[in-house]
Parts: C-alpha cells; sequence; structure tokens
C-alpha cells in the first residue's frame, strides 16, 4: 500500500516518517542522516510541504528556515498553539525521533479540517530545523531563533566541511526576524518518541511529560607525559590514558551512588598521538550530566569533578575543565499537564508522568509560552539508532490523546 492509499490518522505518520528515512531524504547510503540545510533535509522539507497543504494548511518558511504550516482558528487574531518537532537527524539514526512529531501534527489538522472543525485559536505546525546540532556546532538554532532567545553571534559558526551557516542559507541577515511577536503565541505541544524504557516497562503507550532535565556538559583534558611503550617503566610513566579511565570509572561511580534520576555520561574520548606504540601525552574527555532538578544535578556534577581532580593529583597528571552546557531544567506547564492527563484517561490510558532526561525543541519555546509535551512508547527504548521503532497502533492513540489535548485548551479559551 502506497502513502496516498494510507488512511489518516497515527498509521499514515508512522508510514511518512518510515518514506523519509531513506533517499532523497538522507546525506547517507545506507542509513538516516538529515542535517540541517543540506540536499536530503530541503526535500524533506518540500514533501512535508505538501502533505501540509493537503491536509488543509497554509505554508511558508521562515528566515531561519523553519517549515511551517498554519491552520486558521475561528479568530484569527487569536494567539496560535504551535505544534512542533524537528525535522533533523543524527547520523545514522532512526525514523521517528522528531518526524513523529510533526508528522502526528499534520494528522490532527488533517482530522479537524475533515471534521470541518475550527479552534478558537489558529494552530501552527513546526519541523525545526536543527535540533540535533549535528552539522553545526551549536543545537536548536531555529526554535531558540523561533523563541526570540537566540544570540547573533551564535551564528558565526561553519561545518567540519568550512561551510558557513550564512552560505549554506545564502545568508543569516534576518536569521533573527524568525522570532514570534510578543502574544502571538498560546501555547507548545509537542509529542516526542520518549528515547529511554520507562513506558514500554510500564505496559503503557503514552505518558506526560512534567519537563526536560537539567543539563551540564565539560570537557576535560587530562595531561601526562608521551613515551615509547615498550620501554617507559610502569612505576616511571605519567599516562593520562590510564588516569582517565579512573575518571571515566569514577563519573559512573557518583551518578549510580546518588540513587536518583542524576545520570551521568562520558560520550567521547580521544588519545593523542594515538600510536599503538606511545603512551599517550594527552587524553580528552567529554562528561554529560543530567537531573530533573538543577541541584541534583550541581550536586553530582561537583561530586565528579571533585574525583576527577583527586586522581589526577594522586597520578601526578595535570588536568583542564572547561564547562561548555549549562541548561536549566524546564518544567512544563501545570494547567497543560492537568489536560494532557485528562486526555490520556479520555482515550482510555492510564495517567502517567515522567521527566525527559533528553533536550527539546520545547526547552527553548517556555521562553516564549507555556509548554506541554507528549511522549510515545519506542521499542526497547532505542533512539538515535536505526533500531529505533514505534507501533502505528501507539501513534494513534497520541494522535487521539493529541487531539483530546487541543480539545480541551480549546475550552478553555472560550469559557
Amino acid at each position: 500500500m502506497s502513502l496516498t492509499d494510507l488512511p489518516p490518522g497515527g498509521a499514515r505518520a508512522v508510514a511518512r516518517c518510515d518514506a523519509l528515512a531513506v533517499a532523497p531524504f538522507s546525506d547517507m547510503q545506507g542509513g538516516l542522516f538529515r542535517a540541517y540545510l543540506t540536499p536530503a533535509y530541503a526535500a524533506a522539507q518540500e514533501v512535508v510541504a505538501g502533505w501540509m497543504e493537503r491536509a488543509g494548511m497554509q505554508v511558508r518558511r521562515d528566515t531561519a528556515a523553519n517549515l511551517v504550516g498554519r491552520y486558521e482558528g475561528a479568530l484569527g487574531h487569536a494567539p496560535a498553539l504551535v505544534i512542533g518537532s524537528h525535522l533533523d537527524s543524527v547520523r545514522d539514526g532512526g525514523a521517528y525521533d522528531g518526524p513523529l512529531g510533526i508528522m502526528l501534527g499534520i494528522e490532527a489538522i488533517a482530522a479537524l479540517n475533515a471534521q470541518g472543525r475550527r479552534l478558537p485559536f489558529p494552530i501552527e505546525v513546526y519541523a525545526f530545523g536543527d535540533e540535533e546540532g549535528s552539522r553545526f556546532p551549536a543545537a536548536m538554532l531555529t526554535s531558540r531563533a523561533v523563541a526570540g532567545t537566540l544570540d547573533a553571534a551564535a551564528l558565526d559558526i561553519a561545518d567540519a566541511a568550512g561551510v558557513t551557516l550564512a552560505e549554506a542559507l545564502a545568508s543569516t541577515r534576518d536569521y533573527l526576524a524568525a522570532a514570534r511577536a510578543p502574544g502571538a503565541t498560546l501555547a507548545y505541544l509537542e509529542a516526542h518518541i520518549e528515547q529511554g524504557p520507562v513506558l514500554e516497562a510500564e505496559g503503557l503507550a503514552v505518558g506526560t511529560v512534567t519537563g526536560i532535565a537539567a543539563q551540564r556538559r565539560y570537557a576535560v583534558t587530562v595531561g601526562g607525559m608521551a613515551g615509547h611503550a615498550g620501554t617507559t617503566a610502569m612505576r616511571l610513566r605519567r599516562d593520562p590514558l590510564a588516569g582517565a579511565a579512573a575518571m571515566v570509572l569514577a563519573v559512573e561511580q557518583v551518578a549510580r551512588g546518588d540513587d536518583s534520576d542524576v545520570v551521568a555520561t562520558v560520550g567521547m574520548i580521544e588519545a593523542r598521538p594515538g600510536a599503538p606504540n606511545v603512551i599517550p601525552g594527552e587524553v580528552r574527555f567529554t562528561i554529560d550530566v543530567r537531573s530533573g532538578a538543577e541541584d541534583r544535578r550541581d550536586r553530582a556534577a561537583k561530586a565528579i569533578l571533585a574525583r576527577i581532580v583527586e586522581i589526577a593529583d594522586a597520578r601526578g597528571l595535570d588536568c583542564a575543565v572547561e564547562r561548555i552546557h549549562d541548561l536549566a531544567a524546564s518544567p512544563c506547564d501545570p494547567a497543560l499537564m492537568d489536560m494532557m492527563d485528562a486526555a490520556l484517561a479520555a482515550a482510555g490510558q492510564p495517567v502517567r508522568r515522567l521527566v525527559s532526561g533528553a533536550g527539546h525543541d520545547a526547552m527553548n519555546m517556555a521562553a516564549l509560552c507555556p509548554t506541554a509535551m507528549l511522549f510515545i512508547r519506542c521499542r526497547d527504548g532505542i533512539s538515535h539508532n536505526p533500531a529505533e521503532h514505534v507501533d502505528a497502533a501507539d501513534a494513534e492513540i497520541a494522535l487521539r490523546v493529541m487531539l483530546g489535548f487541543v480539545e480541551r485548551l480549546g475550552e478553555s479559551c472560550a469559557s
């Protein structure tokens, strides 16, 4: 069955995500990689724009190259509900991380349009461009631009090939004009795969998100003494890689020992000069610390850094730590969470609330308006991986919940 033969609903949303996971909508052979402002990104925007139009929306691209579809409300001048997620993908990623939220937004509009329904407010569906930050050395440029929180200095960047953002976009002169006007946004809703195992472990299709965890990231450089692997006695070595190994274990030990929602990850490590017969002279690695509460995150981060200094001192190593990322927790709006819970119950789903350990465009949109998020079960909790999977039945449930949420939001505006 082709996409054109599929009836509207959750199954079509999943099928459309699958269709976008292959050429010409991917920048790599044999897998999915769709980076911001690449040919694959443009191709995906083009086909998604067509789906938006067929659902009953007017379509535009803003100055940050976000794709935006608008479905007018009964009161065209009213602030809009924005439904959004991201169209880009990590390298060799999964089909649903980001696009599913966009496709479900389109399906929600298609359902309203088929019924001839107009809410008291317009609805705009945003396909954000670079939530993952897979091309340029910054993430969420486009949602920050829309939220009006992006500094112009952040636009002076280039990708690994030396192509600047201004060259990729032709110009960044009007980039910040993507910001939505004050008072133009009623609320923001994002549906997203959980990217974790909680919903599946509890046999649940969907859940209400309470907020996005606070994140802090560090770059650590450990210096020692390079030397010949065969002639330098063990007792005389100042091996930064051995020291870094102890530090990595300390990161894990501190996070596990906190016995809370704290998670800490060493995601990148590099030993220099990187030869099999040379004791490294320098090692660099990253640390990512997250928690639903900033005080827990900060407590764990402080303990981790103290252990790193302790290990470096004990081994006679130099150590430098740079904080490169610091994001506060982003709680969802309590009233909108209650509406989401009510929509879950009306759809026959148990009410379950959970925090997001991953960052999302919603954390930027929170500076603009109240936010709500809906998590959708993904198989084995796997994401950022070709094995990422969502059942069509779960997507259908998510769509019903989203429509129930929109209905309740409309009732609250009419009362």
